[in-house]
């Protein structure tokens, strides 16, 4: 069994804390609040691991090509977000009976400002700010102290995701199931490229703006 120094067993507790206050606080970030949770995780690596503080999260710099970034990525989003409006989201529906909960995104059909002001937040703080903490934190602290066998990734992909679908809570048990789905595919990704937190990013920053652009063109999701 590994074994650990205090720091590291003290910095991921109370950076977990933080980020949990951060979520349920009684104080409402918004859109700031991963943001935020991401700048307070990359302190806590920097304290933890100095100057690997950004390739410990999955920040390679091999791997930050164009082609990686604005070709793959995008494609790997389209194929996702082409299952998830077609299979995941209907057959989710049909087994709940409750259709996913839109409604946070009414006001981004047919205003253009309102479009690129949320894509760019979104962005933000969902392509950067949920990889950043939920694959290149929480999932690789998990491996950090389990392990990397096929238990511990199965088990870190299952844990880590339940708690990134419970966080989509605002569209619904259906929305969360799907988010659930559909995070656990983006883990499987992310640890068969070899924990490449840059493609990661932009998967979900491109699954987002296929799912924005809609709302605004007013197709149906």
């Amino acid at each position: 069994m590994n074994k650990f120094s205090t720091k590291q067993l003290l910095i991921p507790i109370i950076t977990f804390a933080i980020i949990c206050l951060l979520w349920f606080g009684s104080i409402d970030l918004g859109f700031f609040t991963n943001i935020i949770a991401s700048v307070v995780i990359i302190i806590a690596n920097y304290i933890e691991y100095k100057g690997k503080a950004f390739s410990e999260l999955g920040f390679q710099r091999e791997k930050f090509t164009l082609k990686n970034i604005l070709v793959f990525a995008p494609l790997v989003a389209l194929g996702l977000f082409i299952l998830y409006v077609f299979i995941l989201v209907p057959g989710i529906t049909k087994l709940t009976g409750i259709p996913v909960d839109y409604s946070f995104f009414d006001e981004l059909k047919g205003n253009f400002k309102a479009y690129i002001i949320t894509l760019l937040f979104v962005w933000a703080g969902s392509g950067f700010g949920e990889e950043i903490i939920f694959r290149g934190y929480f999932m690789r602290q998990f491996i950090k102290f389990f392990g990397e066998s096929k238990v511990s990734i199965a088990l870190s992909i299952l844990l880590i995701t339940g708690f990134f679908g419970f966080m989509h809570a605002s569209q619904g048990i259906t929305g969360q199931l799907v988010s659930f789905i559909v995070g656990s595919l983006i883990a499987l990704i992310f640890y068969l490229r070899k924990y490449d937190l840059w493609f990661v990013i932009a998967l979900h920053g491109f699954f987002n703006t296929y799912a924005l652009t809609c709302v605004y063109l007013g197709l149906g999701l």
